[in-house]
């Protein structure tokens, strides 16, 4: 299997460090709004990762994190707290917020057949919740302190960015490059050493001192700052170094190189072998923005009329490191071929389509093509293409409805298309079916078209194909 690694910009072909196992961490959602649709593609993204890597034999372990405080409006340690801005807007407590806004992502990721992480965290989810790890976040910064690596001011604990001859190599930027790039107005702490250094622990007061989420420490109260709990729950769940680490392009330059510097500065070790990222989500063409009305959620989606598995087919037909651009016109056609999709998966119903023979043979073949697909750097577009091409087979040559169902299982590990998970339709709607099969076989088409208008109106909408009878729901 090959994976592009952003550490050294370049296609590798992955080797595990435990044999048959892969230690997999996602950076999750901050939960103080819900997830918009370019949110929604990295959770694709991560999954279809995950999906790729068990395809090829792999144990995955597989932690994603819920950040529920140290967030703030700028990614550079600057303005308000997020979760704490959010709960103002909305009346709400801090605590409050995170938890609405953690079942609202957990639900819309199911919706999108997103596997839920499996490596134990300590919650009963299985999430790793920041607000779960203080004890480890603090040592963290013990280490950081004692190493001296870090150092104190009025307001923060700060990760001093010059002792780290290498900080920032994820980037490929170096340190004095950034410093004659950096804004002097973005350094509010005067008394910090570098503008590139970053907090790892905020104190509950000055700026901060109204700060609802606050815990004792050696230092006083106070809140983690957003980089540190990655780094202290992957080495508190799945050690480190790990093999994956993933999460959406725009963490690469801060986030993620961040991630990265205290976990070496603490522990001596590299934090992640393989850094895998997403590109932007486009939407008409611009980038997302409240202000501009385009920051869509699943909501959105749902309510003009679209399935949550269009918007995952959507995803998959571009490589995850291309821009994709969103329009509503791109997700009908995804839900076009969706529709198709399922027509093809509801063949499996039809008796009168299974013919002798079948294509058993096709379905293996196409399946391993879509497999070797998805082992090259996860090309998902071209693994579609060749189920597309097994779906038109099938209309045109009919199938072996009896080997579809275990076909379509292989598929969904693969795909998460859910396309072996549609329910069976109740005894009337199979009789109709059953009669208008009969009466297009004695050519009684006055009969048949009668057959359909019944279905009609119990919102199942009937075609015909080579193939034999196809039946969709439509509500």
């Amino acid at each position: 299997m090959k994976l592009f690694n952003t550490l050294g910009r370049q296609l590798q072909e992955f080797k595990p460090l435990q044999p048959g196992q892969v230690s997999l961490y996602s950076c999750g959602p901050t939960v103080y709004s819900y997830y918009h649709v370019g949110n929604l593609r990295n959770a694709v993204f991560n999954d279809t990762l995950r999906r790729a890597l068990q395809a090829n034999g792999y144990q995955v372990n597989h932690i994603v994190n819920i950040t529920d405080v140290g967030h703030l409006t700028s990614d550079a340690d600057e303005g308000e707290d997020k979760l704490e801005k959010g709960a103002a807007s909305e009346g709400r407590t801090v605590w409050q917020v995170a938890e609405f806004y953690t079942e609202a992502f957990k639900k819309d990721v199911a919706q999108l057949n997103v596997l839920p992480p499996n490596a134990h965290s300590g919650a009963k989810d299985n999430y790793a919740r920041a607000t779960d790890f203080i004890p480890q976040q603090i040592e963290l910064v013990k280490s950081l302190l004692d190493k001296g690596f870090a150092y104190q001011t009025e307001q923060a604990i700060y990760f001093d960015v010059t002792k780290l001859p290498d900080y920032g190599h994820l980037t490929g930027q170096k340190l004095a490059d950034k410093e004659v790039a950096a804004r002097p107005d973005v350094v509010t702490d005067a008394a910090k050493h570098h503008p590139q250094d970053f907090a790892v622990w905020f104190f509950a007061s000055g700026h901060f001192e109204g700060h609802t989420m606050r815990w004792p420490s050696p230092w006083g109260e106070g809140f983690p700052g957003w980089h540190l709990e990655c780094s202290a729950i992957i080495h508190a769940t799945l050690g480190d170094p790990i093999d994956i680490h993933t999460g959406a392009v725009d963490l690469i330059g801060t986030h993620h190189t961040n991630e990265m510097a205290q976990t070496e500065a603490a522990y001596g070790n590299q934090l992640a072998n393989y850094w895998v990222h997403n590109e932007y989500l486009l939407v008409d063409g611009q980038k997302m923005a409240k202000s501009l009305g385009n920051a869509y959620n699943l909501a959105d989606i749902k309510a003009k009329g679209f399935d949550p598995l269009a918007l995952r087919l959507l995803y998959l037909q571009a490589h995850y490191r291309s821009q994709l651009n969103f329009t509503w016109e791109s997700l009908q056609a995804a839900q076009n071929f969706l529709n198709r999709l399922c027509d093809w998966a509801d063949l499996k119903f039809q008796p009168a389509a299974d013919k002798p023979g079948g294509q058993g043979q096709s379905y293996d073949a196409a399946i391993d093509k879509m497999k070797t697909a998805l082992a090259d750097d996860l090309n998902s577009a071209e693994a579609l293409g060749y189920l597309s091409d097994l779906a038109a087979q099938s209309e045109e040559q009919g199938v072996a409805a009896s080997q579809l169902q275990s076909a379509l299982e292989r598929i969904d590990e693969l795909l998460g298309l859910g396309l072996a998970q549609r329910q069976d339709v109740d005894d009337q709607i199979k009789s109709l079916l059953d009669q208008r099969q009969k009466a297009r076989q004695a050519s009684d088409w006055h009969a048949a078209d009668e057959l359909r208008q019944k279905l009609s109106d119990l919102k199942i909408a009937v075609s015909d194909t080579p193939a034999g009878q196809l039946w969709r729901r439509t509500a």
